[in-house]
């Protein structure tokens, strides 16, 4: 059973799990207890084992637009230790929700700023609403988008990123889309077939097998090196003997749907 939150809100239904970043009256605004709480879902999250998609998404007008006012106005009195250690909890954020190992699909509306971006560049999907407004405004406040920067550079590229972040620039969906900050862009009328859409083909793929795949995405990407090879070798061999394999395979040569399907 997941713990109650102050700042976000947990659902779990026919396992979909669904955060919501809950805080609408400040436009979902994050501070340290938004932070701290969202860490400790996906930490939970990793434990039920019948989840099979983590959506992430803002309630109210905005999905996040960035750090809290009240928020700021502490982290400015900080000095440089207790700044380096909030820097240190704002990137386990993103390196938690960057690993965790269950798929994870960012639903984005009106606003998606600051810190914001790394949330969603963490994510393996992300999917926004065409009028949706971006900005990685650190520079305008005279900071650096530092904790953010490797998630969404994995996303954008360097020379795209250098202008959208040197620049602290808003810009909407379309541009999020060629930019490859976000996967897709899409109508307001259209978000949420597009999120069903994306539910039943998670639904429709074997558990283990998109987990599986998953880490050997991270492990190619972010390692190489001489080992892969023997690495994705042993990976095929261990899922095709599976029991998950076998069913699956069986699926498929017996034209019907495989057990995870039904």
């Amino acid at each position: 059973m997941m713990k109650e939150f102050q700042t976000i809100k947990f659902e779990c239904s026919a396992s979909i799990g669904i955060i919501w970043l809950n805080r609408p009256d400040i436009h979902n605004a994050f501070n340290d207890v938004m932070i701290a709480e969202l860490t400790d879902c996906f930490l939970e999250i990793e434990k039920m084992k019948d989840i099979r998609l983590v959506i992430l998404r803002g309630n109210g007008k905005s999905f996040c637009a960035g750090a809290d006012l009240n928020y700021m106005k502490g982290i400015a009195k900080f000095g440089y230790k207790e700044n380096y250690e909030d820097g240190k909890k704002l990137a386990r954020l993103f390196t938690t929700v960057y690993n965790c190992s269950c798929p994870t699909l960012a639903v984005v509306h009106g606003a998606c700023f600051g810190g914001a971006n790394g949330l969603i560049a963490a994510c393996d999907i992300v999917i926004a609403e065409e009028n949706t407004k971006f900005a990685f405004s650190e520079v305008k406040l005279g900071i650096a988008p530092a904790t953010i920067g490797p998630f969404v550079l994995k996303r954008t590229g360097e020379f795209k990123g250098k202008e959208l972040m040197m620049t602290g620039r808003r810009f909407t969906g379309k541009e999020a889309e060629k930019a490859g900050l976000v996967n897709r862009m899409v109508t307001e009328n259209e978000l949420e077939d597009v999120v069903t859409g994306y539910i039943k083909e998670f639904k429709s793929a074997a558990p283990g097998a998109v987990k599986a795949t998953k880490e050997m995405i991270v492990k190619v990407m972010n390692e190489g090196g001489s080992g892969i090879t023997e690495y994705t070798a042993d990976l095929i061999a261990g899922l095709r003997a599976s029991d998950e394999g076998q069913e699956g395979m069986a699926a498929f040569l017996e034209k019907r749907k495989a057990d995870w399907n039904r």
